[in-house]
């Protein structure tokens, strides 16, 4: 199932910051639409009013048996009501990254990284899914979508700070930090 974030003039969710952290940035939309779907629409011609990003939800990789057990007993899941805050968070790695084996990406994601390890503690406060896209023609390789409460947003700060100093950060080199709130209709 692929999901589609579509940046543009409207959305369930409201941008409150588009910002880019490394290389080309994405153009700041006011709004931001979630949607999933089994089949990719055709490509967006980029524009002024509007871009769009697809991913697809995989298989953890570099995640051991006893991680990923740990990781299914305490996170949370997407679309909790209190969770009305959300970050979108598209980063595409380089290639030097990519020449490596999955061995190699492994020591460098837990091993010195501690990914993993050091993200547990921010569960259940802060749900999240990747999405994988390098392989869909995307600009990036990967779709981070997190959703947490507002009262949990510096606990969230906390969390992003300390994976952009981590040993496997120095291999991204495009990261754009979309912040947004849900959207509430009005009866």
């Amino acid at each position: 199932m692929f999901r589609t974030f579509r940046g543009g003039q409207s959305g369930g969710w409201r941008v409150t910051s588009l910002s880019q952290v490394t290389g080309e940035p994405l153009p700041f939309m006011p709004a931001l639409s979630v949607t999933d779907g089994n089949a990719v629409s055709l490509p967006l011609i980029p524009s002024r009013n509007s871009w769009r990003l697809v991913g697809v939800p995989s298989n953890l990789r570099y995640t051991e048996r006893g991680e990923k057990q740990q990781l299914e007993s305490v996170q949370a899941g997407l679309g909790r009501l209190e969770a009305t805050s959300a970050a979108l968070i598209p980063i595409r790695k380089s290639q030097a990254w990519w020449d490596l084996t999955q061995e190699e990406r492994r020591k460098i994601f837990e091993d010195k990284s501690h990914h993993i390890a050091s993200s547990m503690r921010f569960l259940p406060a802060i749900a999240r899914q990747l999405y994988h896209c390098r392989d869909l023609g995307e600009p990036f390789d990967f779709l981070a979508w997190f959703e947490f409460a507002p009262v949990d947003a510096s606990l969230f700060e906390e969390l992003v700070g300390m994976l952009r100093q981590t040993e496997e950060w120095a291999y991204v080199e495009r990261e754009v930090d979309i912040r947004v709130v849900k959207e509430v209709l009005s009866a």
